[in-house]
């Protein structure tokens, strides 16, 4: 796909549309980008390689870009194979390249390839420089968002900052061009950067004193407009604050009978006034989605099934996830049901109690079975809980 960046700077990437799961675990029914770019300088430096999926086109779209001219720079700002998946094929290709990374992309470089003694290396530290031409590369470092060896890069020339996976989204671009950047953008961002919030807020802030016109992420589509709504976004995501208000009520259904519970408490929100309430099937619905939600809307309900003395079990795969994710600062509801021996409520609490800055609503709901008459009142209490 042809992506304008600036005269110098040129978009490589190719997008994937017949990956399943990016990650082996997340769904991508509109494909993921691999972006890549190449900045045509005194010297030539191609910003991360693809996925090696990608690497055919990604290949061709490198060597129509250089017409004839080799690489002298290959910047390493992110080891995962998605982005370095061709950088042995690189260097096959131009063995006079000159790798660019800090200490830990070369410690997590071997790892993952066997590279030629030959091919010469760089090593940048924060605040590092590297003269193009017209082009200086600032590298700035970025571990843990969302590993280690991170870095971003910062084009003083074109004020681009390339910003690895920092502000990326699922997507193909071909295939959303014309689509919403925040709820793909989203989902990727709880889901894969999301427990690291405290580094993606440093990273913010050394973003701040840059003068940035344009963002070059390795997922989704170059952000060159409003870059004010991104970066609040992201600041907002970044400190566990919610970014809308609303109820989210995520529940684990054997028979049907604590949906029918759900599907109620979600009339019951509605009717009070609550603007947004989204009704959840863990069973059935993408857990990364019910992910993306608990952290979008500053409250939430749990309803499930009690199931071998705990909890069923994609309610307990759900919980965990939040706890991986860093979920907190909400206000949280419980709803258990037994037949017998009412245990989901029990488990449910311990682990929102080992969450940080939960609120959690006092009495936990024990439904029997199904849904009478009787249980009314205690529906009444928690939804009196959640609007107040």
């Amino acid at each position: 796909m042809q992506v304008n960046i600036s005269e110098q700077v040129k978009y490589i990437g190719v997008d994937d549309t017949t990956i399943d799961l990016f990650e082996s675990q997340y769904v991508v029914p509109e494909g993921v980008s691999y972006n890549s770019y190449v900045i045509l300088d005194e010297k030539v430096a191609v910003m991360d390689t693809v996925d090696q999926r990608g690497m055919e086109g990604w290949e061709k779209n490198l060597l129509a870009e250089l017409n004839g001219r080799s690489v002298d720079y290959l910047v390493i700002q992110h080891m995962e194979p998605d982005h370095a998946g061709s950088i042995v094929r690189l260097t096959e290709l131009f063995p006079e390249v000159t790798l660019v990374g800090n200490a830990k992309t070369f410690q997590m470089l071997h790892n993952f390839f066997e590279i030629s003694s030959d091919i010469k290396t760089l090593t940048v530290s924060e605040g590092s420089t590297l003269s193009l031409g017209a082009h200086e590369l600032k590298f700035i470092m970025a571990p843990m968002v969302h590993w280690p060896e991170v870095m971003v890069t910062y084009d003083s020339k074109d004020k681009i900052l390339f910003s690895a996976d920092g502000f990326g989204k699922f997507g193909a671009l071909e295939l959303t061009k014309d689509e919403d950047w925040a709820c793909e953008a989203r989902r990727y961002y709880f889901n894969i950067v999301g427990k690291y919030g405290a580094p993606v807020q440093a990273l913010l802030k050394k973003a701040a004193a840059l003068d940035i016109e344009c963002i070059c992420p390795l997922h989704g589509p170059i952000l060159n407009e409003n870059l004010a709504y991104y970066l609040d976004l992201y600041n907002t995501w970044s400190s566990y604050q919610p970014e809308n208000s609303g109820v989210l009520i995520a529940y684990a259904s054997i028979h049907g009978n604590t949906a029918k519970v759900a599907e109620k408490l979600g009339d019951m929100l509605r009717a009070k006034g609550v603007e947004k309430v989204v009704v959840s099937d863990l069973a059935r619905e993408d857990m990364a989605e019910v992910i993306e939600d608990a952290f979008r809307y500053d409250r939430m309900i749990v309803a499930a099934a009690s199931y071998d003395g705990g909890v069923f079990p994609c309610m307990q795969d759900f919980l965990s996830h939040l706890q991986s994710k860093a979920y907190q600062n909400r206000k949280v509801g419980i709803v258990e049901n037994g037949s017998w021996a009412p245990s989901a409520g029990r488990v449910m609490k311990s682990m929102l109690e080992s969450m940080k800055n939960i609120d959690l609503v006092e009495d936990t709901v024990t439904i029997t079975s199904s849904l009478k008459d009787k249980d009314m009142e205690s529906l009444e209490k928690l939804v009196a809980s959640m609007v107040s």
